[in-house]
């Protein structure tokens, strides 16, 4: 009969944090794998020291490269898979021989562990046991002695080694967060956490429950310092005292056309960050409820005075987030804001704009690429610009063969504009042209579909719904599964 393979969690460290059943597992084997250096010494048997005997048959794995090059024509990756293969085959040995084989893994076996390399090439051929063990993120929550993550908050765990843009990117989007695999890689990931104005809450920890334990705000620790055994950590924000700020800023941000789904992760970082909420209360129903922060919800059509108040705020030093639909920039909140924020009064007071995901481009992507050459953009709502100039801008993008994307075709008291606007297009276009009518793209009563312009029925259309009217070249084409779809080549016919 084979042996048995386990993997044997240790713990981050301290050899009393270890688990009964991963000392009974190394009191049963046999034979004692764990990873090391070529230097020789092995974190994981030191932990394990303890509880392993003079009887015991010890097998080091040591790594061919860790920090250094390699001369393999596979590079670091080739030499580690050939290395994890090599060691693999001599733990099957092991097994094929009858021999119980304890494989020893700082923290959990399966928490970016080596033990997982063995695991993964001797499952299939071998019993196996996995043991866990108290992770290092567990151990420096700990060690800090605050909320890692708390009620519905999100933790987001990350390696130091991913790309500095995509760490900033996570780091914004999420609520609390650990960054493994500091080491070299501090810098980056320091710089990443101020990109993403997280720097002021991130606290560090260096070999947690270890010898030589050490413990403070991260934007305090000199990067020469900084060994491969130590974390990053963004703490749970609940209860969290509110950061020291000279000033307050107000930021305008799109939510896209829908629910989080169509948040950028610069938007769901800065909805995170900010002291007060301020926007139309249909638009603040799509930001997650936070604790600490303070929700303004108004009406929609009190723009100026929503704009003027979170200026108000951020004057006397809370952070803002002015909410709005789709792009704050395409027909919402942003314009707004700027034209207050011009006036003396507000001068000093920072203002950034985040884009989102427009309604245009959502239901364009809905009905396939309707707007993929040049297009024009005209919202029909005569509320603040008279009809007359609607039609114009209609009649010229029209007679320039502009797709067309309309904003804002009708609602209760607006009922008679999608019918002018239709008269006005049919001048310039052909009855056959494509119109993509997209009501609540994103939301649950969902409904994108393509009719003749010469079929548009105004009653069909209401302050949920975009339209989109295709060009002289837009096309449509039913594929194998009935689905319809729409595209504008992005060539145009040589007169």
């Amino acid at each position: 009969m084979s042996g048995k393979l386990y993997g044997v969690g240790l713990g981050p460290g301290d050899p009393s944090l270890m688990t009964v059943r991963a000392v009974e597992v190394i009191a049963e084997a046999d034979v004692i794998a764990y990873h090391s250096a070529r230097h020789g010494r092995s974190i994981a048997r030191s932990i394990a020291a303890g509880h392993i005997r003079a009887d015991h048959v010890e097998e080091p794995l040591v790594y061919p490269v860790t920090t250094e090059t390699t001369d393999h024509p596979g590079g670091y990756k080739g030499a580690m898979e050939e290395f994890y293969a090599e060691a693999s085959e001599r733990l099957a040995a092991h097994l094929a021989a009858g021999r119980t084989v304890a494989v020893l893994a700082e923290g959990d076996p399966l928490f970016y562990g080596s033990y997982m390399h063995m695991h993964k090439r001797l499952v299939d051929r071998f019993p196996t046991e996995v043991i866990p063990g108290v992770t290092s993120v567990s151990a420096a929550a700990a060690r800090l002695g605050t909320p890692l993550v708390e009620g519905e908050e999100v933790l987001t765990i990350l390696p130091g080694t991913l790309p500095e843009e995509e760490l900033t990117a996570r780091l914004a989007a999420t609520d609390c967060a650990v960054v493994m695999k500091l080491g070299r890689t501090y810098p980056k990931v320091r710089r990443a956490l101020a990109d993403s104005d997280r720097l002021a809450e991130a606290r560090y920890v260096e070999r947690a429950t270890m010898a030589g334990e050490r413990l403070g705000a991260l934007a305090d620790i000199n990067a020469d310092s900084v060994p491969y055994f130590s974390v990053a950590v963004l703490p749970s924000r609940v209860d969290a005292e509110p950061v020291a700020r000279e000033r307050g800023e107000v930021v305008v941000v799109g939510t896209g056309p829908a629910g989080p789904l169509w948040l950028t992760p610069q938007t769901r970082g800065a909805l995170a960050a900010v002291d007060d909420l301020v926007g139309y209360t249909t638009y603040l129903d799509r930001v997650p409820v936070r604790p600490g922060q303070r929700r303004h919800g108004s009406d929609n059509r009190v723009e100026s005075e929503r704009a003027e108040f979170a200026l108000q705020l951020a004057r006397s030093g809370r952070r803002v987030a002015v909410v709005s639909g789709g792009d704050p920039g395409v027909f919402a909140m942003a314009t707004a804001v700027l034209e207050v924020a011009a006036q003396d009064a507000y001068k000093d007071v920072p203002v950034r704009v985040l884009p989102g995901v427009t309604a245009a481009h959502a239901a364009a992507a809905r009905a396939g690429a309707p707007l993929g050459h040049d297009y024009a953009t005209i919202s029909l709502s005569d509320r603040l610009k008279p009809w007359d100039v609607i039609a114009g801008r209609l009649r010229a993008a029209a007679s320039a063969d502009l797709a067309l994307a309309l904003y804002n075709p009708g609602s209760r008291s607006r009922t008679w504009q999608v019918g002018k606007a239709k008269e006005v297009l049919l001048e310039h276009r052909a009855p056959d042209t494509p119109v993509v009518v997209a009501r609540d793209v994103g939301g649950s009563g969902e409904r994108v579909r393509t009719v003749p312009l010469g079929e548009l029925d105004p009653a069909e259309v209401d302050m949920r719904t975009i339209l989109l009217v295709g060009s002289s070249q837009t096309c449509t084409a039913r594929r194998g599964d009935g689905e319809e779809i729409v595209w504008t080549p992005r060539r145009y016919p040589q007169a």
